[in-house]
């Protein structure tokens, strides 16, 4: 029977041989798009693509499979793992399956075989969820996410992350470039979540100055510094009951980084001069323009707290992978922008729409807006053409 979906296989096994046999088995059952790791490292740099299965080698370089475990389950808890080692060991089996792993073979002649009928058995599963996520996600109210706009096939499967998320807890991380809209994709995940009629609160937390961020951020008590006349509450308990977006994470001081994985972990916080802990009741999201992981092994942002945060990963495509979202989106901006300014609405004529879409807006959904406003300033006729539209590389 041909699979409606095709599962993504994830093998980390420092073997080149040994994983290029399981990468040949697995492919020839005909439903797996497998890729093969030989290091952790290179592994968890391809995490956030979200394999269906991964199988781990217990003996990997710089890191053991049980501490690769560890931190998959930090990241996915749901992903399914097949541990492979070469012997016995009472110890590790009982760790790795007290972590959750969904199969544990020993490297022999009948491994191959072991790990063939695993997998089948996993693929039947994961696909019976996917055939009901799909079914799911087809009923998607547009209307909800009115403030995100276009229909392009990358836009429609952000909408549905959202879709999936909302309703949780869990904390959110937004990645994309600058531009892209990925306050917009926060504000919507909060604003069709259980705490939609608390506050939504956005903190930049690259705008803050260091000796201030902890004050910002947790609060003051008076007296607590020079200059704290009074006590002042921080952004944290603002959004209790609510959201708090922190934009720009990776930007953030890698002295408060610390401070921040204590929240998380507990959900309290202390103002600043005072001891008496605060129970938060509030949702962290979060968003970068960075790889994360790329300031991990350079030493700009902590390992434990890139992990705490990948509670569920949104991207946010750029402009240029969203197909025909471009004219939709000028549209948008065009009709927006005229009503705001009392203005009578214009159209672009055709030439311009060409443009549109050829550009490849390093800028994205920010620099398109500029540029549609730009052009309504501009434009002296009813149509704006084709002359009309300034681009970045125009001011060069």
């Amino acid at each position: 029977m041909e699979q409606l979906f095709q599962n993504k296989i994830f093998v980390v096994e420092d073997d080149a041989i040994f994983g290029s046999v399981i990468q040949k088995a697995l492919e020839q059952d005909g439903n797996s798009k497998v890729t093969l790791f030989q290091t952790g490292e290179d592994f968890f740099n391809n995490l956030y693509l979200n394999p269906d299965i991964i199988t781990i080698d217990h003996s990997l370089p710089g890191k053991d499979g049980i501490e690769v475990l560890k931190q998959i389950r930090n990241f996915n808890v749901e992903i399914p793992t097949i541990f492979f080692s070469g012997a016995i060991n009472p110890e590790v089996v009982i760790d790795a399956y007290e972590i959750g792993v969904s199969g544990y073979i020993i490297k022999n002649e009948r491994a191959i075989e072991k790990l063939r009928n695993c997998v089948k058995d996993l693929s039947v599963k994961i696909n019976l969820k996917k055939e009901i996520s799909l079914l799911r996600d087809k009923i998607l109210d547009r209307g909800r996410y009115s403030d995100i706009v276009g229909e392009s096939k990358a836009i429609l499967q952000v909408l549905r992350l959202i879709q999936k998320v909302e309703k949780s807890n869990v904390t959110v991380l937004i990645t994309g470039n600058s531009g892209t809209g990925k306050e917009l994709v926060a504000q919507a995940v909060h604003n069709n979540s259980p705490r939609r009629k608390k506050a939504f609160v956005p903190v930049n937390v690259s705008a803050i100055p260091e000796d201030l961020i902890e004050s910002e951020l947790f609060g003051h008590e008076k007296g607590a510094f020079t200059g704290a006349i009074e006590r002042r509450i921080g952004k944290f308990e603002e959004a209790m009951g609510g959201s708090i977006f922190l934009d720009e994470i990776g930007d953030l001081h890698i002295n408060f980084q610390t401070k921040l994985l204590r929240v998380l972990q507990e959900n309290k916080i202390c103002r600043l001069g005072s001891n008496k802990e605060i129970v938060l009741d509030v949702r962290i999201i979060a968003a970068t323009n960075k790889n994360l992981w790329e300031n991990v092994k350079a030493g700009k942002f902590r390992e434990d707290l890139f992990f705490r945060l990948q509670g569920f990963m949104i991207h946010m495509p750029p402009l240029c992978d969203r197909e025909n979202d471009v004219l939709t989106l000028a549209r948008h901006f065009l009709k927006e922008f005229c009503r705001k300014n009392s203005m009578l609405l214009k159209t672009f004529a055709k030439e311009a729409e060409m443009r549109l879409t050829i550009y490849p807006w390093p800028g994205n959904v920010r620099e398109l807006k500029a540029l549609v406003e730009r052009a309504v300033l501009i434009s002296d006729e009813n149509e704006i053409k084709s002359d009309d539209l300034i681009f970045s590389y125009d001011f060069e």
